[in-house]
């Protein structure tokens, strides 16, 4: 598809590919450059320095009236910004918030919003504004031939280029923008620590950003909050242009409150108390009880946060809403700006700072041109009131006799035309003998500056001294302590479902029937609790409410529920099929809590086990997960704990009365499987019932092993068992008479 473009002279076909193409090019240009992207030179946008020269053209200096801020938006999009009076007031308002700008270049009066609500200001008919003090760090050069001037958007008018700054207010106050495949954003910067490096750059062109870090340790926000990015991390941000800041709260402790004093850049108290009050009303904060905002005009942040009772971990609390709420924020840095070559890209900060020196020599060297050329006009018109002074009656001969005087002049006197028209133009007032002793004054004055403005202009180490000196004396007049401390900090850590629970002591317990519930504490029995008519006692465990139960089925395989989510003891429980998706005909056959790296030992009746840790036995899935593999016709034995793997002793006794004993530590740790051998049963037995492992006991040091046949039971102390010691896998000793056939076994203190 094609398209015209019709003119007089002749008609061109371009394809619409192209046409398109071309438009979207050129928009993409004009938004990059001439509307998102801050220059290097002054660190503004095109809107920031149209708005700060119209001020500067209405004489609205920092010692001026203030005047209304509709007068001076009318004058930015009338003359220089012909975009919508909103945008161009918003920019003027951002321009004025201290906690916006580090360095604020409008000095605003009235209602200009508020950290709360940046966006709440006053509208523009309503508030006054002037430039601040700060401002003529931009502007004072402007009309000394230091930049270049370009036609405003109708070409009635002339506007600065970019303003002739005396300090790299781009790293200052920094800025937010987005272009056409690009985005910047700047942080705002110290100006002492800026002004310093950018001297050391000066002495040191070869300096590293290794080097400038020493002097610019990060960015200083215009807040108290602390910047907690550790120094490698900031000191790779300024080498690549991009990188992360991280900013958190500033606070302490006041009679047991939490007293917030200072947020992130750009964060709303009001929206930080939305958080954590959004948090405890879904009952996720349970260890604050209160919150208030008791900010005003002497306390312009004090946030309250009242703590349940004083035994609450407050640091930790404090870590669970850095890492939940914007009292920790991370602001993105992507040091992307125009350099000098006219053209956007990501700097680091060495190259930064070296292309802002070179705007800032051609500046002053620009000046300095600038003055002398005015110096030696004003001579070349001095010398000519002299020529006066010493012909005067000739002179006013040839005035008052002469048709055309100013030739007869220039040829009598041998004067340049510009000197001829000088004494034409002098009054007799300036004739008076007193008068001469002033011009001999300003002469000798004006040569004297001369001859320094030469020497300068000739010497690269003089114009390095007079920048220098410059920057250091800009440094004193706007300079200020930073701001925003940079500490190590920990990273903060929210808080997880079990840390919000509270760690009460419970005991789970199972019947037989594979109904499961709570009880509190650890001092219940579980057998004498109330059981559904046929139903009865099977399994129980003690933990804590913030742990998981982890309940193991008789095909090996493993789930887990939470304990504060089971019924209340109170009750006769819920099935635990309800909860959990059991293969068919599988029932409970164990029941664990503790932390995850408690070590808890699972095996078969066919002899074979291994030690786990309870963590490995954690699954969100319903249906759980594969945890012991069973030999054809193996059952699970109750699972284990295990006190300590290196001194506990393992007691497997089989159905015939066998007993052997080995360290616990012979077996594997595994996560899962089969495990290896405990004791020497032969499969063939296994599988047609007639010899199993039927108990398995894990014995620490003092402890006493009870086994039981009938209604007889034999107890083994540490001593008695060395007979039945022996190694992993065989087939143990014999009990005693009497304990031919074992019917279970149990572990006395």
């Amino acid at each position: 598809m094609t398209t015209e473009v019709t003119s007089q002279d002749a008609t061109e076909q371009i394809s619409l590919k192209t046409y398109a193409e071309k438009a979207y090019l050129d928009y993409s240009m004009y938004v990059i450059l001439d509307r998102a992207l801050p220059n290097i030179g002054d660190g503004l946008k095109p809107v920031q320095r149209r708005i700060v020269y119209a001020m500067s053209e209405l004489g609205l200096s920092a010692t001026a009236k203030f005047k209304k801020s509709a007068r001076t938006v009318g004058d930015v999009i009338g003359k220089f910004h012909p975009h919508g009076d909103s945008a161009a007031y918003e920019a003027m308002v951002l321009m004025a918030q201290s906690f916006s700008y580090r360095y604020p270049l409008v000095d605003g009066q009235g209602n200009w919003g508020s950290p709360d609500d940046p966006k709440s200001f006053a509208a523009m008919r309503y508030t006054e504004s002037r430039l601040t003090k700060y401002s003529q760090a931009l502007l004072s050069e402007l009309g000394q031939g230091t930049v270049d001037w370009v036609p405003n958007f109708d070409g009635t008018m002339d506007e600065p280029s970019v303003l002739p700054s005396r300090v790299p207010n781009v790293l200052l106050n920094g800025t937010t923008g987005i272009a056409v495949g690009m985005a910047t954003d700047i942080p705002p910067h110290n100006l002492r620590e800026v002004v310093n490096a950018t001297v050391h750059m000066l002495e040191n062109p070869a300096a590293t950003v290794a080097d400038l870090v020493e002097f610019i340790p990060g960015p200083d926000m215009p807040t108290e909050a602390e910047i907690i990015t550790p120094k490698a991390d900031l000191q790779k941000l300024y080498e690549t242009g991009r990188g992360s800041v991280r900013m958190r709260a500033l606070w302490s402790t006041d009679g047991g409150d939490v007293v917030v004093t200072a947020l992130p850049h750009q964060v709303s108290g009001a929206k930080v108390l939305e958080q954590i009050a959004a948090q405890m009303q879904a009952k996720k904060l349970p260890m604050v009880a209160d919150l208030r905002d008791e900010s005003d005009h002497e306390n312009p942040t004090r946030l309250v946060i009242v703590p349940r009772s004083n035994r609450i971990d407050i640091d930790a609390m404090m870590n669970h809403l850095f890492a939940t709420t914007d009292l920790e924020r991370t602001y993105r840095v992507n040091l992307n700006m125009i350099g000098i070559d006219g053209l956007p890209q990501v700097k680091s900060l060495d190259k930064i700072l070296t292309e802002w020196l070179s705007f800032r020599m051609v500046t002053v060297r620009r000046r300095l041109q600038y003055r002398l050329t005015k110096v030696e006009e004003r001579l070349e018109r001095l010398a000519a009131l002299m020529i006066v002074f010493l012909n005067v009656d000739e002179v006013i001969h040839i005035i008052r006799n002469e048709e055309y005087p100013k030739p007869v002049l220039i040829k009598r006197f041998d004067l340049t035309e510009m000197q001829a028209e000088y004494i034409l133009d002098t009054k007799l007032r300036q004739l008076a003998r007193l008068e001469e002793m002033k011009i001999r004054e300003e002469q000798e004055a004006l040569e004297k500056e001369r001859e320094n403005l030469k020497q300068t202009l000739d010497s690269a180490r003089r114009l390095k001294t007079l920048v220098k000196k410059e920057l250091l004396a800009a440094a004193e007049e706007f300079g200020d302590e930073r701001r925003s401390p940079i500490v190590s900090r920990a990273e903060a850590q929210a808080f997880s479902e079990s840390d919000l629970l509270g760690s009460d002591p419970v005991t789970v317990v199972i019947s037989e029937k594979g109904w499961i519930r709570a009880a509190k504490g650890h001092d219940i029995d579980p057998t004498a609790l109330n059981y559904k008519s046929g139903d009865s006692y099977k399994l129980s465990a003690q933990g804590k409410s913030n742990q998981n139960v982890i309940l193991l089925d008789s095909t090996g395989r493993s789930y887990a529920l939470g304990a504060h989510t089971l019924p209340s003891a109170r009750g006769q429980g819920e099935p635990v099929s309800g909860r959990l998706n059991l293969p068919s005909g599988s029932t409970p056959e164990g029941a664990l809590m503790g932390p995850d790296d408690q070590k808890v030992l699972l095996a078969s009746d066919a002899g074979y086990g291994f030690v786990g840790n309870l963590g490995d036995l954690y699954s969100k899935n319903k249906s759980g997960k594969a945890a012991l593999t069973l030999p054809k016709g193996g059952r699970v034995l109750k699972p284990l704990m295990v006190k300590d793997a290196t001194t506990d002793l393992l007691a497997a006794i089989s159905s015939e009365g066998r007993l052997l004993v080995f360290p616990v530590s012979e077996l594997p740790e595994l996560a899962r499987g089969k495990g290896n051998k405990i004791m020497n049963i032969p499969s063939a037995r296994v599988q047609a019932r007639e010899e199993y492992v039927v108990a398995l006991e894990v014995i620490s040091v003092g402890e006493q092993l009870v086994v039981f046949s009938g209604k007889r039971h034999l107890t083994l102390k540490i001593t008695d068992l060395d007979h039945y010691m022996g190694e992993r896998g065989r087939r143990g000793n014999k009990l005693p008479r009497g304990f031919q056939k074992v019917d279970g076994a149990e572990i006395k203190a």
